[in-house]
């Protein structure tokens, strides 16, 4: 009897090593601890066993998993031969996106909508940037692979992080809920309904719930540091910055072994935690900085992870970093770091170097293309939260105050609240006789100094 995975498409390999793989990709799915562990095993099991390889290199390109991507792959096109057509279409669409080309990855779900290891590849959501320029475009590769599904509760996860998206959030809502109630750890489930929470202001039932599924039906995720930051997102648009003191010194801190997710995660989070209107004794991103590593925040490996490092060296007051990772964007092959993240960089440096209203006008024009950069809305808020700033620092208070506006008029926040109040304030004096927090001589003051004082 042939081997098939988890949606029954076959796999040209040994029984041991099919069993190890779909305990792998079924991890992956559920985004549950193991899955790099159990696809490991399918090319011990079976060292020809070309989509084993191919799984581990995209988890090492995408997740930073310790693998080395570039074995990977030269054994995933050496065995490819000896798979089915299915097969050997996988594996050129990984190789391919690998090298910054996800045309043929779009074009094999077309031919093979159940290949969930892609699909799910192809969705920005926690494991994955994405692989489409444009958010609609990654709307419509699971709007067609849809008639594939039916019913499933992975799926159904994954339509949920759409419909949110899309700004349907009572639709996506109740497809998380309904993934939930058949698989309790599905955790695209579970994101997709953090972020209906987050996107609709329902921040103190979203945190009741997030903190209860964590502890509960999702404590097996692996990448529990991201549900920790959605929880995170709620108590510091709440305002509760002791809550976002306690949860980063219990979940956050970069030492807790979190990889790529420490830049994403708890990096991002003690950035906005910074601009924040009376935060004090934010911890220091350079502990982030030490684990992400001067080869991620200097040439990530894709633009979502390039967006995390810009802000990060942004907080780290490092100029000439930012000039290296424009430089990287701007020789890239990936069309998104030439015209998305350069400008980025550029944009932030200009900040660094004191020339704020420069760096809010570079910004501003990239509101639209970062949407290009993956991941979620919340997390691309990182680039607007630094316009504002810019804009506060630059003395551009009703610049800042209309972005203001438009973020209330999305989600009830009252960190948002107090920051609107900022723009109030008719002088740089009363900026800093007003406020206690340390973050003011940075963002919020229209000193043309450094960003040494973002985070301490």
């Amino acid at each position: 009897m042939p081997c098939r995975d988890l949606y029954g498409y076959g796999l040209s390999t040994t029984a041991d090593a099919a069993a190890a793989y779909t305990r792998g990709t079924r991890e992956l799915l559920r985004l549950g601890t193991g899955a790099v562990e159990g696809v490991a095993a399918s090319i011990v099991h079976d060292p020809t066993f070309a989509l084993g390889h191919a799984a581990l290199a995209l988890f090492g390109h995408e997740l930073c998993a310790p693998v080395d991507v570039r074995a990977r792959l030269r054994d995933a096109v050496r065995h490819a031969p000896r798979g089915s057509e299915r097969e050997r279409s996988h594996v050129h669409a990984v190789v391919a996106h690998v090298k910054g080309d996800s045309a043929p990855l779009v074009q094999h779900l077309a031919a093979y909508p159940r290949d969930a290891v892609l699909l799910s590849t192809a969705v920005p959501t926690i494991a994955f940037a994405g692989v489409t320029e444009v958010p609609e475009e990654a709307w419509q590769i699971v709007e067609d692979a849809r008639p594939a599904y039916g019913d499933d509760w992975w799926f159904s996860g994954l339509l949920a992080f759409v419909r949110q998206e899309q700004g349907r959030f009572d639709e996506a809502m109740e497809l998380s809920c309904r993934s939930l109630a058949q698989e309790p750890g599905a955790g695209h489930s579970a994101h997709a309904r953090a972020h209906a929470h987050y996107e609709t202001g329902d921040h103190a039932t979203g945190l009741a719930w997030m903190d209860a599924w964590v502890t509960g039906d999702g404590a097996g995720i692996d990448s529990i540091s991201h549900f920790s930051w959605h929880a995170a997102l709620h108590e510091l648009s709440l305002g509760d910055l002791d809550a976002v003191r306690r949860r980063y010194d219990a979940q956050l801190r970069p030492e807790r072994g979190l990889g790529c997710r420490a830049l994403v995660d708890s990096g991002s989070l003690l950035f906005r935690w910074a601009l924040t209107p009376d935060a004090g004794d934010v911890p220091d991103i350079r502990e982030v900085a030490a684990v992400a590593g001067r080869g991620v925040l200097e040439a990530p490996a894709t633009p979502f992870l390039a967006m995390h490092a810009a802000v990060t060296l942004l907080a780290l007051d490092d100029g000439p970093a930012l000039r290296r990772l424009a430089t990287h964007a701007e020789g890239h092959p990936h069309a998104t770091q030439r015209e998305v993240v350069a400008p980025l960089a550029h944009a932030l440096g200009l900040m660094v170097a004191g020339r704020s209203s420069a760096a809010a006008d570079a910004l501003g024009r990239l509101r639209e293309p970062v949407r290009r950069l993956g991941g979620s809305d919340a997390q691309r808020e990182i680039v607007e939260e630094a316009r504002i700033a810019a804009l506060l620092r630059a003395g551009r208070y009703d610049e800042a105050r209309v972005l203001l506006d438009e973020r209330l008029d999305r989600r009830a926040s009252p960190r948002d609240v107090r920051w609107r109040q900022e723009t109030l304030i008719e002088s740089p004096s009363t900026v800093m006789a007003t406020s206690s927090s340390p973050v003011v001589a940075g963002p919020f003051s229209t000193e043309p100094s450094s960003m040494e004082n973002l985070l301490p």
